[in-house]
Formats: C-alpha cells, structure tokens, sequence
C-alpha cells in the first residue's frame, strides 16, 4: 500500500470518528437554540386558555417536562442508544407534536423526495449556466465578456432568493402564463406512480411521458430560481482558475507543440481548474439546503425545506431537531465524499 493510499485512508478515518462529534454538536444547539427563542409549543397547540393540566399532561407526553437538562438528556438518549435486549443501537427522531405523535423519521421520508428532486435540477442548472459564462469568459481575458462574466457572478450571487422566484413567478406564471406553480403535481390528477420518490424519474422508469412532462413544468420555476442564484458561485471559481491554468507553463508548452486550442482546453486546463468546482459542491450543497427553504416557501413546494420552515413557526421542537440533524449528516457524508473525489482526481493532494 502506498504511502500516499495510507494518509489518505487515515484522513478519512479521522474524518469519520469527527462526524458524530460534529453531529452531535449540531443536534445540541439546535436543542438550545429552540428552547432559548420566545413561545411555547403547548400554546401553540391548545391554546393559552387551555386548562394548566391538559397543558402539564401533553408536556409530559411529548417530552417537554422538566428542566432542560433532563429533557437534553431524554432528547440524547432517544436520539442514539444501545438496546440491551436486542443487543443493537437504535436510533429514533422523535415524533411530532403537532402532526398527531406522528414519527419524525417517517415526514422525512415523505418529503424528503420533493427537496432531493428540487436540490437535483437545481444543481444541474446551476453548473451548465455558471460554467458555461466562467468558460467563456476566462477564454475572453480583459474583454467586455469577461466583465460581463464577473458582473454575473456578483449579480446572481447577490440576488435575493425569495425575489428571484417572486419575479420569475410573476414573468412566466401570471404575465406570460406558461408555467404552473404552487404545488409539485396538478391535484386533478394522479402523481406518477412512487418508485423512489421523485417524480420525474418515476414518470420515466414507467414509461410516462405526460407526468415526466408535467412534473418538469411543475419542477422548472423552483429548480431556475435556485439554480441561478447558485450558478454565480460556479462562474466565479471557474473563471478565475481556468484564467489562471490557461497561463500556466504546461498549457504554454502545449500550444508550442501545436496541439489544437480545444484539446488543450479539455484535456489540460479545464480538467485542472474543474477541482476547485468539486471541493465547492460540498459547500454548495449546505447552502442550496439553506436556499430551499425560500425556494419552498415562495413557490410553495411541498418539501422538507418546507416542512422545516412550518415546524418552526409552529415551534415543533422534534420535527426541527429532526430534519436538521438529517441535514446535517447528509453535509457530512458529501463532504467527506467531496474530500475522496479530489483526492483520486488530483494525485497532487497530500493528507
């Protein structure tokens, strides 16, 4: 085993054991942090007038009695414990309060799906128009295209989400009428039938054109919102890199050898300035997370961001401990994927 194999497997290994911590600090402040802002979920259920025992017998039943302390240690121990009797760890996320006990885990995986597809199209809309103006602005140096190409990449990086959505809904939806908005699927008929939960791709495993087609109607306000806020931070990395490997000596010597300018800019300098783009997929991703709340909530997408952003309002403590921790350990695998691509990518990368 190479020496090289070796640091890398022992930084992946140290990152692993580092992940619980990380999550487990995360669920901790998430817990502080919903109980240290103002209002109670009792009152937000029954009511303020509602009679101080019916209150005292719902706190009880869904964990909220006693001091924080107590409750922190209830919270931890649901969360992750070992079961002497069956001799496993279990893991549970608790269950809501406003949705009738219903389990945490199980309003994740309804919808989930929703934000995954939303995150998917997103992603994809976000890499072809960031690279495709930080290419062509870094092969047109100190040109008007280049200017143009850092104007968008302040631009789009700068714009407020919910007003990207609110003028795209009000361009392509009321004025022009060409895209519907407000849910994921037309109530009137039936979604396409559930394979893995997104509804493009169950539409196109069975064959069905229509519902692929209507799901992308549904699905391309949201996704071009999101995806043009994000694509300015593709534009920049891509620009400022690719100028800067297109200048070095390798891509010099190169053109002295007479290898056509798009060979060299495929084989040579795109795939060197692309690494910088992976490493920020992973950064990326915690902020399209972010960025789907605004997205759900403006375009109303029944999805988990959504979900989140109704659970707090309605200050359901287990179903925003929850859906945070989710987030949280999906960040965390992606970046330790992230850190594994690069490293099998660039051998250039030391541990």
């Amino acid at each position: 085993m190479s020496s090289r194999l070796k640091a890398l497997l022992y930084y992946i290994s140290a990152r692993l054991m580092l992940a619980p911590i990380m999550i487990w600090a995360i669920a901790t402040l998430v817990f502080i942090l919903m109980r240290a802002t103002p209002g109670d979920p009792i009152d937000a259920i029954l009511g303020p007038r509602a009679p101080e025992i019916v209150k005292e017998e719902l706190r009880q039943r869904v964990g909220l009695a006693g001091s924080w302390l107590s409750q922190y240690q209830r919270y931890l121990y649901d969360l992750c414990h070992f079961n002497t009797e069956k001799f496993k760890f279990e893991f549970s996320l608790g269950k809501s309060i406003s949705s009738g006990d219903k389990p945490v885990w199980q309003i994740i995986k309804n919808f989930f799906p929703a934000t995954a597809e939303l995150a998917i199209y997103a992603l994809l809309i976000a890499l072809v128009i960031g690279l495709s103006v930080g290419i062509f602005a870094a092969l047109r140096p100190n040109t008007k295209w280049d200017v143009g190409g850092r104007l968008f990449g302040i631009v789009t990086y700068s714009l407020p989400l919910f007003w990207v959505g609110m003028i795209l809904q009000l361009i392509f939806a009321v004025q022009l009428g060409w895209l519907p908005i407000g849910t994921r699927f037309p109530p009137s008929l039936d979604p396409p039938e559930n394979i893995i939960g997104l509804y493009t791709l169950d539409a196109l495993l069975k064959g069905d054109w229509e519902g692929f087609l209507t799901s992308l109607q549904y699905l391309t306000l949201p996704a071009l919102s999101l995806g043009i806020v994000i694509s300015g931070i593709f534009e920049r990395i891509v620009r400022v890199n690719l100028q800067q490997t297109l200048q070095s000596d390798y891509v010099e010597a190169a053109r002295a050898r007479g290898i056509k300018p798009m060979a060299i800019l495929f084989n040579h300098a795109l795939k060197n300035a692309m690494i910088p783009v992976i490493t920020i997929l992973g950064l990326t991703l915690a902020s399209m997370l972010g960025g789907a709340v605004l997205t759900e909530v403006t375009f109303s997408w029944p999805g988990l961001a959504n979900r989140l952003f109704e659970a707090i309002v309605g200050r359901d403590y287990p179903v925003v401990q929850g859906i945070v921790i989710f987030f949280a350990v999906i960040v965390t695998i992606v970046s330790i994927l992230v850190d594994i691509v690069n490293a099998w990518i660039d051998p250039r990368i030391r541990y």
